[in-house]
């Protein structure tokens, strides 16, 4: 975690202090996991993450029986790949269909019906259209899991958050190479996964703990070589020398883990010290030979 990272303008920072500005700032309240692979995910596509061109989105995996955090293109990030194509020649403003009025859950919702959005690419020198038509009842995200109701957001913004979704819909038309098959995160706000998906913060969080020693273990084997207290204080100074360095390296070591390790060490010293009170003890009651004359 203390890896530098070299920012577009040169500045070089560690990965912790990026983390801490992307937690502060960009994604506020997400987990360490989920921003370490924002941070992997604009490594390898050669993107600057601090322009954001990826979200956080839980979604609800039903297998799983939880959210699960993924990583989305944002509809930004969907325009700067086609504008790097040197092809993509504008789009049209979008188009909407005619008002609805429908109780959702109890929420009474009036938005557009439908959008259409067309996205212009040159192609061998002619320029193509690409249009998109999407439906606001097919799109929008629902505040809660088990509700029909929208979210504030698609419930505040029913154009602008429909005509991103088709446009972005459009834009894999018309740049399928440059946008995968991938969503953008407004496309999957408030949906399910279902069937065999991966969770990439447990996985992550599991690459984690793989990279975290075992201090517990390490420190009972060490626990059983100390014959005196002078041995078991040097390890309890080596203890907390850890304990300081995990702290300022940004992966401080876990409560329980530390309460473990000192328990550990309080029974070592208790027992070594009765050995010594018992051996001492010994020497003193033992007969004093006289030198012979």
């Amino acid at each position: 975690m203390n890896a530098v990272v070299t920012a577009q303008n040169g500045t070089q920072v560690t990965e912790r202090e990026l983390m801490n500005v992307l937690k502060n700032s960009l994604y506020p309240g997400a987990a360490d996991a989920s921003v370490m692979m924002v941070m992997g995910y604009c490594r390898a596509a050669g993107l600057d993450v601090m322009k954001k061109p990826v979200h956080i989105v839980p979604i609800w995996n039903k297998d799983a029986g939880c959210l699960v955090d993924v990583i989305m293109p944002g509809i930004a990030l969907y325009r700067t790949e086609a504008a790097r194509t040197g092809e993509y020649v504008g789009k049209s403003e979008p188009e909407f269909g005619p008002d609805k009025t429908a109780t959702l859950s109890g929420t009474e919702v009036t938005f557009p019906s439908w959008c259409r959005v067309t996205v212009r690419r040159l192609v061998h020198g002619k320029i193509c259209e690409f249009t998109a038509k999407e439906f606001w009842l097919e799109n929008y995200a629902t505040a809660k899991r088990d509700t029909q109701a929208p979210n504030a957001m698609w419930k505040k913004r029913a154009y602008g958050q429909l005509a991103k979704c088709t446009e972005a819909q459009a834009l894999r038309m018309a740049f399928p190479e440059q946008t995968g098959g991938t969503n953008t995160d407004d496309e999957m706000s408030g949906k399910d996964f279902s069937g065999e998906t991966i969770d990439l913060t447990s996985h992550a969080r599991q690459v984690e703990q793989e990279r975290t020693p075992n201090y517990i273990a390490y420190f009972e084997n060490k626990l059983a070589d100390c014959r005196n207290t002078a041995s078991v204080d040097a390890l309890w100074k080596q203890w907390n020398d850890r304990i300081e360095k995990a702290q300022s390296a940004g992966r401080p070591i876990a409560q329980e883990t530390i309460e473990r390790v000192q328990e550990m060490m309080g029974e070592r010293m208790g027992e070594v010290e009765k050995a010594e009170r018992q051996q001492a003890e010994e020497m003193a009651a033992a007969p004093v030979e006289e030198p012979v004359a």
